[in-house]
Protein backbone atom coordinates (compact mmCIF):
# COMPACT_ATOMS: atom_id res chain seq x y z
CA UNK A 1 0.00 0.00 0.00
CA UNK A 2 1.32 3.33 -0.77
CA UNK A 3 0.49 6.41 1.43
CA UNK A 4 1.45 8.80 -0.77
CA UNK A 5 -1.59 8.71 -2.49
CA UNK A 6 -3.32 9.32 0.83
CA UNK A 7 -5.07 13.14 1.71
CA UNK A 8 -3.75 14.49 5.05
CA UNK A 9 -7.30 13.95 6.99
CA UNK A 10 -6.70 9.86 6.03
CA UNK A 11 -3.04 9.92 6.65
CA UNK A 12 -3.00 8.39 10.32
CA UNK A 13 -5.93 5.73 9.00
CA UNK A 14 -3.48 4.96 5.91
CA UNK A 15 -0.67 4.19 8.17
CA UNK A 16 -2.62 1.69 10.35
CA UNK A 17 -3.65 -0.09 7.52
CA UNK A 18 0.01 -0.34 6.37
CA UNK A 19 1.09 -2.18 10.01
CA UNK A 20 -2.23 -3.64 10.08
CA UNK A 21 -1.21 -5.50 7.02
CA UNK A 22 2.70 -6.19 8.06
CA UNK A 23 0.88 -7.45 11.21
CA UNK A 24 -0.97 -10.27 9.62
CA UNK A 25 1.60 -11.81 8.11
CA UNK A 26 3.46 -12.67 11.31
CA UNK A 27 2.77 -16.22 12.55
CA UNK A 28 1.59 -16.48 15.79
CA UNK A 29 3.60 -17.88 19.00
CA UNK A 30 3.24 -21.00 19.85
CA UNK A 31 2.22 -20.53 23.42
CA UNK A 32 0.96 -22.68 26.28
CA UNK A 33 -2.21 -21.12 28.46
CA UNK A 34 -2.26 -21.51 32.27
CA UNK A 35 -5.18 -20.94 34.33
CA UNK A 36 -4.85 -18.25 37.15
CA UNK A 37 -4.85 -20.67 39.85
CA UNK A 38 -1.84 -22.52 38.16
CA UNK A 39 0.23 -19.11 38.25
CA UNK A 40 -1.26 -16.59 40.56
CA UNK A 41 -2.86 -15.26 43.31
CA UNK A 42 -4.82 -11.95 44.33
CA UNK A 43 -2.29 -8.93 45.07
CA UNK A 44 -4.41 -6.19 46.82
CA UNK A 45 -8.31 -5.35 46.21
CA UNK A 46 -9.21 -8.82 46.63
CA UNK A 47 -12.96 -8.06 46.18
CA UNK A 48 -12.07 -6.40 42.72
CA UNK A 49 -10.26 -9.39 41.47
CA UNK A 50 -13.10 -11.23 40.14
CA UNK A 51 -12.48 -14.78 38.36
CA UNK A 52 -14.03 -15.87 35.48
CA UNK A 53 -15.86 -19.58 36.38
CA UNK A 54 -13.63 -21.68 34.25
CA UNK A 55 -10.81 -20.03 36.02
CA UNK A 56 -8.85 -19.42 32.46
CA UNK A 57 -9.41 -15.30 33.11
CA UNK A 58 -9.48 -12.71 35.30
CA UNK A 59 -11.00 -8.46 36.01
CA UNK A 60 -9.35 -6.40 37.65
CA UNK A 61 -11.59 -3.67 39.14
CA UNK A 62 -11.01 0.24 40.13
CA UNK A 63 -13.45 1.70 42.32
CA UNK A 64 -13.62 4.48 44.60
CA UNK A 65 -12.35 2.31 47.19
CA UNK A 66 -9.79 0.52 45.49
CA UNK A 67 -7.68 -0.57 42.56
CA UNK A 68 -6.76 -4.21 42.29
CA UNK A 69 -4.11 -6.83 41.12
CA UNK A 70 -2.26 -10.05 41.06
CA UNK A 71 0.91 -11.35 41.51
CA UNK A 72 2.53 -14.73 40.29
CA UNK A 73 2.88 -17.69 42.79
CA UNK A 74 7.04 -18.28 41.98
CA UNK A 75 9.89 -15.71 40.59
CA UNK A 76 11.48 -15.87 38.22
CA UNK A 77 15.51 -15.18 36.51
CA UNK A 78 14.25 -14.56 32.94
CA UNK A 79 11.46 -15.90 31.24
CA UNK A 80 8.44 -14.71 29.11
CA UNK A 81 5.19 -13.32 30.24
CA UNK A 82 2.42 -12.98 28.69
CA UNK A 83 -1.03 -12.14 28.35
CA UNK A 84 -4.16 -11.57 26.09
CA UNK A 85 -5.60 -7.89 27.73
CA UNK A 86 -8.83 -5.96 26.75
CA UNK A 87 -8.74 -2.16 28.68
CA UNK A 88 -11.32 -0.25 30.71
CA UNK A 89 -13.41 1.57 27.74
CA UNK A 90 -14.63 5.52 27.41
CA UNK A 91 -13.53 7.91 30.00
CA UNK A 92 -10.38 6.52 31.71
CA UNK A 93 -8.36 9.45 32.11
CA UNK A 94 -5.78 9.15 35.31
CA UNK A 95 -6.04 5.65 34.93
CA UNK A 96 -2.71 2.78 34.73
CA UNK A 97 -2.58 -0.44 34.03
CA UNK A 98 0.44 -1.71 34.63
CA UNK A 99 2.02 -5.46 33.33
CA UNK A 100 4.92 -6.07 34.51
CA UNK A 101 7.59 -7.75 36.48
CA UNK A 102 9.41 -6.69 39.45
CA UNK A 103 10.87 -7.81 42.71
CA UNK A 104 10.81 -4.69 44.72
CA UNK A 105 9.06 -6.89 47.56
CA UNK A 106 12.22 -9.02 47.84
CA UNK A 107 15.00 -5.93 47.00
CA UNK A 108 13.59 -2.98 47.98
CA UNK A 109 16.05 -0.55 47.61
CA UNK A 110 17.90 -2.52 44.47
CA UNK A 111 14.97 -3.94 42.76
CA UNK A 112 14.45 -5.04 39.12
CA UNK A 113 11.53 -4.02 36.93
CA UNK A 114 9.79 -4.39 33.26
CA UNK A 115 6.79 -2.38 32.33
CA UNK A 116 4.50 -2.18 30.44
CA UNK A 117 2.01 0.67 31.43
CA UNK A 118 -1.50 2.06 29.83
CA UNK A 119 -2.54 5.51 30.59
CA UNK A 120 -6.23 6.34 30.33
CA UNK A 121 -7.50 9.45 28.78
CA UNK A 122 -10.69 11.37 28.16
CA UNK A 123 -13.33 10.28 26.21
CA UNK A 124 -13.15 9.99 22.63
CA UNK A 125 -9.19 10.29 22.89
CA UNK A 126 -7.30 7.38 22.93
CA UNK A 127 -5.03 4.95 25.24
CA UNK A 128 -1.58 5.41 25.02
CA UNK A 129 1.39 2.85 26.52
CA UNK A 130 4.84 3.41 27.83
CA UNK A 131 7.41 0.86 28.55
CA UNK A 132 10.42 0.83 31.31
CA UNK A 133 13.51 -0.99 32.37
CA UNK A 134 15.05 -0.65 35.66
CA UNK A 135 17.78 -2.42 37.27
CA UNK A 136 19.43 -2.85 40.57
CA UNK A 137 17.74 0.09 41.77
CA UNK A 138 18.20 2.73 38.95
CA UNK A 139 14.97 4.37 40.06
CA UNK A 140 16.98 7.59 39.46
CA UNK A 141 17.40 6.93 35.66
CA UNK A 142 14.30 5.71 33.67
CA UNK A 143 13.99 4.29 30.41
CA UNK A 144 10.70 5.47 29.29
CA UNK A 145 9.27 4.99 25.77
CA UNK A 146 6.02 6.10 25.14
CA UNK A 147 3.86 5.38 22.16
CA UNK A 148 -0.17 5.29 20.40
CA UNK A 149 -1.74 2.10 19.57
CA UNK A 150 -2.87 1.75 15.83
CA UNK A 151 -5.97 -0.48 17.66
CA UNK A 152 -8.69 0.57 20.55
CA UNK A 153 -7.21 -1.32 23.11
CA UNK A 154 -10.89 -1.30 25.03
CA UNK A 155 -12.97 -2.85 21.98
CA UNK A 156 -11.17 -6.47 21.73
CA UNK A 157 -8.14 -8.46 23.60
CA UNK A 158 -4.65 -8.02 22.41
CA UNK A 159 -1.50 -10.45 23.37
CA UNK A 160 1.32 -8.33 25.50
CA UNK A 161 4.32 -9.59 26.31
CA UNK A 162 7.36 -9.21 27.76
CA UNK A 163 10.90 -11.87 26.93
CA UNK A 164 13.62 -11.20 29.40
CA UNK A 165 16.93 -13.54 28.92
CA UNK A 166 20.51 -12.61 30.07
CA UNK A 167 21.13 -11.45 26.63
CA UNK A 168 18.06 -9.12 26.00
CA UNK A 169 14.76 -7.53 26.67
CA UNK A 170 11.82 -7.54 23.91
CA UNK A 171 8.87 -5.72 24.40
CA UNK A 172 5.84 -7.65 22.15
CA UNK A 173 2.20 -6.93 20.83
CA UNK A 174 0.16 -9.16 19.31
CA UNK A 175 3.74 -10.92 18.18
CA UNK A 176 5.12 -7.99 16.84
CA UNK A 177 8.12 -6.32 18.95
CA UNK A 178 7.47 -3.06 19.76
CA UNK A 179 11.16 -2.21 21.60
CA UNK A 180 14.34 -4.52 22.11
CA UNK A 181 16.63 -3.45 24.87
CA UNK A 182 20.32 -5.49 23.92
CA UNK A 183 22.54 -6.42 27.11
CA UNK A 184 25.96 -4.79 26.93
CA UNK A 185 28.98 -4.65 29.43
CA UNK A 186 28.23 -0.72 29.88
CA UNK A 187 25.20 -0.94 31.49
CA UNK A 188 26.60 -2.95 33.88
CA UNK A 189 24.24 -4.00 37.43
CA UNK A 190 21.54 -1.97 35.40
CA UNK A 191 20.61 -4.60 33.59
CA UNK A 192 17.46 -6.44 35.32
CA UNK A 193 19.33 -9.73 36.47
CA UNK A 194 17.80 -10.48 39.74
CA UNK A 195 14.25 -13.05 39.94
CA UNK A 196 10.87 -11.11 39.63
CA UNK A 197 7.31 -11.77 39.62
CA UNK A 198 4.46 -11.04 37.48
CA UNK A 199 2.15 -8.18 37.84
CA UNK A 200 -0.77 -7.00 36.95
CA UNK A 201 -2.26 -3.80 38.27
CA UNK A 202 -5.11 -1.28 37.71
CA UNK A 203 -4.65 2.13 39.99
CA UNK A 204 -5.63 5.47 40.30
CA UNK A 205 -2.62 7.39 39.01
CA UNK A 206 -4.39 11.10 38.65
CA UNK A 207 -1.14 12.98 39.56
CA UNK A 208 0.45 11.70 36.23
CA UNK A 209 -0.64 9.64 33.78
CA UNK A 210 -2.90 11.74 31.46
CA UNK A 211 -1.85 15.14 29.99
CA UNK A 212 1.14 15.10 33.47
CA UNK A 213 -2.00 14.83 35.61
CA UNK A 214 -4.50 17.62 34.22
CA UNK A 215 -7.24 15.02 33.85
CA UNK A 216 -8.20 12.68 36.88
CA UNK A 217 -9.94 9.74 37.39
CA UNK A 218 -13.80 10.71 37.60
CA UNK A 219 -15.32 7.62 39.39
CA UNK A 220 -18.87 8.81 37.96
CA UNK A 221 -17.30 6.09 35.48
CA UNK A 222 -16.65 3.38 37.95
CA UNK A 223 -16.03 0.42 38.15
CA UNK A 224 -13.26 0.55 35.41
CA UNK A 225 -12.09 -2.78 34.36
CA UNK A 226 -9.38 -4.15 32.46
CA UNK A 227 -9.27 -8.11 31.39
CA UNK A 228 -6.80 -11.14 31.22
CA UNK A 229 -7.28 -14.11 29.48
CA UNK A 230 -4.85 -16.94 27.90
CA UNK A 231 -2.12 -16.41 30.73
CA UNK A 232 1.19 -17.71 29.77
CA UNK A 233 4.50 -17.75 32.67
CA UNK A 234 7.68 -19.58 30.81
CA UNK A 235 10.91 -19.75 32.76
CA UNK A 236 11.94 -21.72 35.75
CA UNK A 237 11.00 -20.58 39.53
CA UNK A 238 14.06 -19.60 41.68
CA UNK A 239 14.50 -18.68 45.04
CA UNK A 240 14.89 -14.94 45.20
CA UNK A 241 17.18 -14.71 48.04
CA UNK A 242 19.64 -18.15 47.07
CA UNK A 243 18.74 -18.11 43.51
CA UNK A 244 18.30 -21.77 43.64
CA UNK A 245 16.05 -23.49 41.24
CA UNK A 246 13.02 -24.46 42.71
CA UNK A 247 13.28 -27.26 40.27
CA UNK A 248 15.45 -29.52 38.62
CA UNK A 249 13.65 -29.43 34.92
CA UNK A 250 15.45 -25.35 35.00
CA UNK A 251 17.70 -26.10 32.18
CA UNK A 252 14.93 -27.48 30.25
CA UNK A 253 13.16 -24.61 30.62
CA UNK A 254 16.06 -22.21 29.83
CA UNK A 255 16.17 -24.68 26.86
CA UNK A 256 12.59 -23.97 25.73
CA UNK A 257 13.21 -20.27 26.29
CA UNK A 258 16.33 -20.27 24.25
CA UNK A 259 15.00 -22.13 21.23
CA UNK A 260 11.01 -20.75 21.34
CA UNK A 261 9.76 -18.80 18.09
CA UNK A 262 9.16 -15.18 20.24
CA UNK A 263 13.37 -15.16 21.52
CA UNK A 264 14.46 -14.51 17.71
CA UNK A 265 12.82 -11.25 15.74
CA UNK A 266 12.41 -12.26 12.13
CA UNK A 267 12.98 -10.09 9.40
CA UNK A 268 8.93 -9.42 8.98
CA UNK A 269 9.34 -8.91 12.54
CA UNK A 270 11.65 -6.41 12.33
CA UNK A 271 10.34 -4.56 9.64
CA UNK A 272 7.20 -4.34 11.73
CA UNK A 273 8.83 -2.98 14.52
CA UNK A 274 10.44 -0.26 12.18
CA UNK A 275 7.34 0.65 11.07
CA UNK A 276 5.33 1.08 14.42
CA UNK A 277 8.29 2.96 16.33
CA UNK A 278 8.54 5.24 13.05
CA UNK A 279 4.71 6.23 13.47
CA UNK A 280 3.44 5.85 17.21
CA UNK A 281 6.79 6.15 19.26
CA UNK A 282 6.16 9.96 20.25
CA UNK A 283 8.65 9.73 23.21
CA UNK A 284 12.11 8.01 23.95
CA UNK A 285 14.78 8.78 26.73
CA UNK A 286 17.84 8.26 24.41
CA UNK A 287 16.61 11.40 22.98
CA UNK A 288 15.75 13.38 25.70
CA UNK A 289 18.90 15.23 26.36
CA UNK A 290 17.46 16.92 29.33
CA UNK A 291 17.36 14.24 31.73
CA UNK A 292 20.02 12.40 29.45
CA UNK A 293 22.61 15.20 28.11
CA UNK A 294 24.43 11.83 27.49
CA UNK A 295 22.13 8.90 26.28
CA UNK A 296 22.50 5.36 28.48
CA UNK A 297 24.70 2.86 27.21
CA UNK A 298 22.06 0.89 25.53
CA UNK A 299 20.44 3.71 23.92
CA UNK A 300 21.24 3.53 19.52
CA UNK A 301 21.11 6.93 18.10
CA UNK A 302 19.65 7.09 14.55
CA UNK A 303 20.61 10.86 13.45
CA UNK A 304 17.19 10.76 11.95
CA UNK A 305 14.85 10.02 15.01
CA UNK A 306 17.25 11.70 16.85
CA UNK A 307 15.85 15.32 14.84
CA UNK A 308 12.38 13.58 15.18
CA UNK A 309 12.45 13.57 18.63
CA UNK A 310 14.39 16.86 19.84
CA UNK A 311 11.61 18.36 21.46
CA UNK A 312 9.82 15.74 22.75
CA UNK A 313 11.44 15.39 25.91
CA UNK A 314 10.09 17.26 29.34
CA UNK A 315 7.16 14.64 29.98
CA UNK A 316 5.81 13.45 33.47
CA UNK A 317 6.70 9.80 34.37
CA UNK A 318 5.12 7.39 37.21
CA UNK A 319 8.50 6.38 37.94
CA UNK A 320 8.79 2.56 39.33
CA UNK A 321 5.65 0.27 40.74
CA UNK A 322 7.50 0.24 44.51
CA UNK A 323 4.87 1.44 45.77
CA UNK A 324 2.19 0.61 44.00
CA UNK A 325 0.25 -1.19 46.75
CA UNK A 326 -0.08 1.94 49.00
CA UNK A 327 -0.60 4.37 45.85
CA UNK A 328 -3.44 2.08 44.61
CA UNK A 329 -5.64 1.84 47.66
CA UNK A 330 -5.33 5.59 48.08
CA UNK A 331 -6.01 8.06 45.61
CA UNK A 332 -3.00 10.76 45.90
CA UNK A 333 -3.79 14.30 47.04
CA UNK A 334 0.03 15.50 46.01
CA UNK A 335 -0.14 17.64 43.28
CA UNK A 336 3.09 17.27 41.12
CA UNK A 337 3.65 20.47 39.17
CA UNK A 338 5.34 20.14 35.54
CA UNK A 339 5.98 22.91 33.33
CA UNK A 340 5.91 20.41 30.24
CA UNK A 341 3.30 18.01 30.47
CA UNK A 342 2.80 15.39 27.18
CA UNK A 343 -0.05 17.00 25.57
CA UNK A 344 -3.84 14.75 24.77
CA UNK A 345 -2.88 12.49 21.51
Amino acid sequence: MDCSSCYHNSHILCVVLVLSLSVGNIAGFNLSTISFDEGYAPLFGDGNLVRSPNGRSVRLLLDRFTGSGFISSKMYKYGFFSANIKLPADYTAGICVAFYTSNADVFEKRHDELDFEFLGNIEGKPWRFQTNLYGNGSTSRGREERYQLWFDPSKEFHRYSILWTKKNIIFYIDNVPVREVVRNDAMGSEYPSKPMSLYATIWDASNWATSGGKYKVNYKYSPFVSEYKDLVLEGCPIDPIQQIPMASTCSESNARLDTADYTIITRKQRLAMRRFRQRFMYYSYCYDTLRYPVPPPECVIDPVEKERFKDTGRLKFGGSHQSHKRRSRRRSKTRVVSNNDDHIM
